[in-house]
């Protein structure tokens, strides 16, 4: 299949699943009282899918690339914030493992997308 829009990558639409996760799970009253760590969780996901979207339509390799790597760093925010949310009493064992599960898939693809784009560079 030939990817013609950022909506295309699978990258793109597990991320933007794991953003609806975020969010859903934000606001569960055990988070609304925590507005930083709630709004930080928030943009990182954000963040992850915003960069793919953004380095995509850039149209260069090397811009995808280095914004594939700000996606991914973004990704690993968010799955050391789900540490402190566990950490600290608003996840589950068993919410943090999905989320932590869902935020791991999405960095290993990010990874392998950004070592394709690497070899057209």
């Amino acid at each position: 299949m030939q990817v013609e829009k950022f909506e295309d990558l699978i990258a793109w639409q597990k991320s933007r699943v794991l953003t609806k996760a975020i969010y859903q799970t934000t606001q569960q009253p055990s988070f609304k009282g925590d507005y930083a760590l709630c709004s930080q969780l928030q943009r990182a996901a954000v963040s992850v899918m915003s960069n793919i979207a953004e380095g995509f339509e850039r149209n260069s390799a090397a811009d995808f690339h280095r914004f594939l790597v700000m996606a991914k760093a973004s990704c690993a925010e968010v799955r050391s914030q789900l540490y402190v949310a566990l950490d600290i009493g608003y996840l589950s064992q068993q919410e943090f493992e999905t989320l932590m599960q869902q935020a791991a898939e999405v960095g290993r693809i990010i990874g392998g997308l950004k070592s394709s784009v690497e070899k057209r560079k």
